[in-house]
């Protein structure tokens, strides 16, 4: 992504800091088989976002654009009020959606 920092966070420790009030929210990497040996593109690299970071940046009004690649049935189950659903099944061919002018976290 060209001109946008990518950064990439663990949705549990980003509820709990949030204080959004759901329970336990667990990801099950069973149902997502498909990912698990998965690469990332040439080109693209992350960079990690630590919670004080985050809840920080969100502080001072400069909100990263959150997306939530879990599956529609967990976003609606539960999610970071503000969070765009793309499920990560649909994340390559929905990618031009996806505002470039604000640093991104995918949980």
């Amino acid at each position: 992504m060209h001109g946008v920092k990518l950064f990439l966070f663990f949705v549990p420790a980003l509820m709990a800091a949030l204080s959004i009030g759901f329970g336990s929210v667990h990801a099950d990497p069973a149902k997502y088989p498909q990912y698990a040996q998965q690469t990332l593109p040439a080109g693209v690299k992350p960079e990690f976002i630590k919670l004080d970071a985050l809840v920080n940046e969100i502080v001072n009004r400069r909100t990263p654009i959150m997306i939530d690649v879990r599956s529609v049935e967990e976003y609606q189950e539960a999610h970071i009020k503000g969070a765009i659903s793309i499920p990560l099944g649909e994340f390559e061919s929905r990618v031009g959606e996806i505002p470039r002018d604000r640093p991104l976290v995918l949980y």
